[in-house]
């Protein structure tokens, strides 16, 4: 090769790897010559920028440099492609901190990854045998041709910020999805965008003043109250209250049968005896299970990065523990896991739990395991019987954990053949359903010999999606449709929401709502006002309630409309509309979104003074 040929080599097998990785490996949501010229371009700064770092930091190596700088590249977007394939979402800076949590994650961590993977690493080895077999020789760059290629880079950088914007105007300043983002900007921008972010996160909290907290409240004002329903408002005063999380469990599930036999049998049936959601779904981002958790105890929106279990563990929250113990409520979280896993044992005691009774107080042994730990059913014999002995009434939250990724489960406890589909994930989500279903009968059955059952009112929520975008082909066999389309997409976020209230006849209700509006719906069943007007859920019997639900990336659904980053969608056909339809939601819907994020980031809620109460 010529002089620095080798060099020039390196970089664009770099940038085609990167570009290949970036349009092949992850569903970004590129439409039209525009889009597909913006992933063609944004790779290109950041590998002439890896370049320069290569020489100034190892200019007599370069040649070892270069494979270095393909491997770590190759590394960035390997870790990127298995966290996508089961979040489909990219990896954010604060979700770095749950490396302490790897050896509880390994088993999801081999099961996504696929033969062809090691192909994204082809180029590293490629240009160590180019480099060391012709044992080329790379010259450094002049001091003129260092300043040139920094010049080029950041005119590249400014060409793909330009046509970035002149597609999506606010790209940045509203950045809440991030398929959008690394669509825009690239993978490794992106990451740099996201270290800058959290940089700036950490001040946020320092500069929070008071004026801040008022604007809060302000907009928190403005918003009607809810119209209370007299007819349902206290008809579980006074009760115990079992908040359960099935875990990974989708409404698609209910009411299906698979080879002829009922996936969920008992749910419903329960369904039949208590108040029953069809339009209910979960608001989770990254957190997942423990964003869930987050939506349901504060009716704050999660995070756009990370998990506010972790990255705001020492926030102060107005929580729905918290109001219940202020009205004679014992609140305690039972979950079979360590206290550090999603950093439950500090956030429960921020949420105002009194106890966690987490893995230690349970008896875990290879008899009663299944996949991630404590099976379902062992998990809700045991935590009755601790049940039995808390101060009543109490406010027991069941976080359960057998039908989590990849959803393995053994013969013994395997009630229903896995399905038959292309997707091995959905094949095993099938049987590891119909065992939660099965555990949640034995649960009943435990409250029952208890002497639990009458005195309590029982809240059963899916906690987020089990099976993710990248299923969507077996997804739509299963379903009998054609394809996946954007808007089934957003209608398979619906999970169940069943509150079963022994003695009160149950009904089932159509209202659009998510996890957030749980919070002043459990109030509203006990007969409880709420204390404060600082949170976004809306109680879910309330008369004429808006039917509005957000999700994080900034997506919502109404009774009329659905909207997701593809487009506007008519609800009752599914068809697209014109987007102008969506448009006053659209704002409503960031309004929300950003107000959150100021709450959570600055901590306001530390600025709010209760009222004196009367003696």
């Amino acid at each position: 090769m010529k002089q620095n040929g080798f060099l020039y080599f390196s970089l664009s097998a770099i940038w085609l790897k990167s570009y290949a990785a970036q349009r092949l490996c992850f569903s970004l949501p590129v439409a039209g010559w525009k889009q597909e010229l913006l992933m063609l371009v944004n790779p290109m700064a950041s590998v002439l920028i890896v370049g320069l770092l290569a020489m100034l930091l190892s200019p007599k190596r370069l040649r070892f440099a270069l494979v270095a700088a393909a491997f770590l590249t190759s590394a960035v977007l390997y870790a990127d492609l298995i966290f996508y394939r089961f979040f489909s979402d990219f990896i954010t800076l604060p979700v770095l901190l749950l490396s302490d949590h790897m050896s509880d994650l390994r088993a999801s961590v081999f099961g996504l990854m696929q033969p062809s993977d090691p192909l994204l690493f082809a180029d590293g080895a490629l240009i160590a045998i180019v480099g060391w077999r012709r044992r080329q020789t790379v010259v450094p760059w002049s001091r003129l041709k260092s300043i040139a290629a920094a010049a080029a880079a950041l005119s590249l950088l400014s060409i793909n910020y330009s046509m970035a914007v002149s597609i999506r105007p606010e790209l940045l300043t509203r950045a809440f999805d991030r398929q959008i983002l690394v669509r825009s900007i690239g993978t490794y921008n992106y990451h740099v965008y996201d270290a800058v972010l959290n940089a700036r996160m950490g001040s946020r909290k320092a500069l929070a003043r008071e004026s801040d907290f008022e604007r809060a409240a302000d907009y928190f004002a403005s918003l009607p109250p809810d119209a209370v329903d007299t007819s349902t408002f206290g008809i579980a005063r006074g009760r115990n209250v079992f908040l359960i999380s099935l875990e990974s469990l989708q409404s698609f599930m209910l009411d299906r049968r698979i080879g002829g036999a009922e996936t969920t049998p008992f749910l419903n049936a329960l369904r039949k005896e208590s108040f029953s959601f069809r339009n209910f779904y979960h608001q989770t981002a990254q957190g997942k299970t423990s964003d869930a958790e987050f939506l349901i105890d504060t009716s704050l929106f999660p995070l756009p990065t990370g998990a506010v279990f972790f990255t705001h563990a020492q926030n102060e929250y107005r929580s729905l523990p918290k109001q219940l113990k202020r009205h004679g409520y014992s609140p305690v979280a039972f979950h079979a896991n360590d206290p550090s896993f999603w950093n439950r044992g500090r956030m429960y005691t921020a949420l105002g739990y009194d106890k966690f009774y987490s893995v230690e107080r349970y008896a875990v042994d290879a008899s009663n395991s299944i996949g991630w730990g404590l099976s379902d059913e062992a998990f809700f014999e045991q935590s009755v019987e601790m049940a039995k002995h808390l101060p009543r009434p109490f406010f027991a939250k069941l976080i359960t954990l057998t039908n989590h990724y990849p959803f393995e489960i053994d013969e013994a406890h395997r009630m229903v053949p896995e399905y038959t589909s292309k997707s091995k994930t959905l094949n095993r989500y099938i049987p590891t359903v119909r065992y939660l279903d099965a555990a949640v009968e034995r649960f009943f059955e435990e409250v029952k010999a208890a002497g639990l059952y009458e005195s309590s009112v029982f809240v059963l929520y899916g906690d987020h999606y089990g099976i993710s975008p990248k299923h969507n082909k077996s997804m739509a066999q299963l379903l009998g449709k054609e394809r996946i389309t954007p808007f089934d997409s957003v209608q398979l976020q619906r999970v169940p929401l069943l509150i079963h209230i022994p003695g009160v006849p149950g009904r089932e209700l159509h209202t659009v709502s998510g996890q957030i509006d749980l919070y002043p719906t459990l109030l509203h069943l006990l007969g409880i006002q709420p204390e404060d007007p600082y949170y976004f859920g809306r109680d879910l019997f309330a008369a004429g309630r808006p039917e509005f639900v957000v999700f994080r990336d900034g997506s919502f659904a109404t009774d009329e409309l659905v909207y997701t980053k593809s487009g506007c969608y008519a609800r009752e056909t599914g068809e697209r509309i014109d987007a102008a339809a969506c448009e006053p939601y659209k704002r409503a819907a960031v309004e929300r979104l950003t107000m959150s994020d100021s709450i959570i980031y600055g901590d306001l809620l530390r600025f709010y003074y209760e009222p004196a109460r009367k003696l």
